[in-house]
């Protein structure tokens, strides 16, 4: 029971502190939003659901490495630094394909949409 006391307490650390995830966070409320609204199909909501999550994950992976890396060695170190860019890189490699599975998914519904309007 203690690890998952620790384990929703890094979570709400991670909401509470960090702006990235904060952002993460009101771009899953509008992406859930908008599935409601165009009716997603259950394997969308998968792709959906896991990019979400996923995201959330990559934002505390990195979180967590940068502020390890920040106690161990407070000066600047070329490889903490290759580490820490490494990690921000992995993050932005998932936003990007977060958002390219986004257009995947949502971009015909709405087209679809403006076509019934026009």
């Amino acid at each position: 029971m203690a690890s998952f006391k620790y384990a929703f307490s890094g979570i709400a650390r991670l909401f509470r502190n960090e702006p990235h995830a904060k952002f993460h966070l009101v771009a899953a409320a509008v992406v859930i939003a908008a599935g409601l609204w165009f009716g997603l199909e259950v394997w969308e909501w998968v792709a959906v659901m896991f990019c979400i999550g996923g995201m959330f994950a990559a934002e505390a992976f990195n979180t967590s490495l940068e502020k390890l890396a920040d106690r161990v060695c407070r000066e600047y170190d070329p490889l903490i630094g290759a580490s820490k860019d490494l990690s921000a890189g992995a993050v932005l490699l998932f936003a990007i394909t977060s958002a390219i599975i986004g257009i995947i998914i949502f971009l015909p519904k709405l087209i679809d949409r403006l076509l019934i309007y026009f």
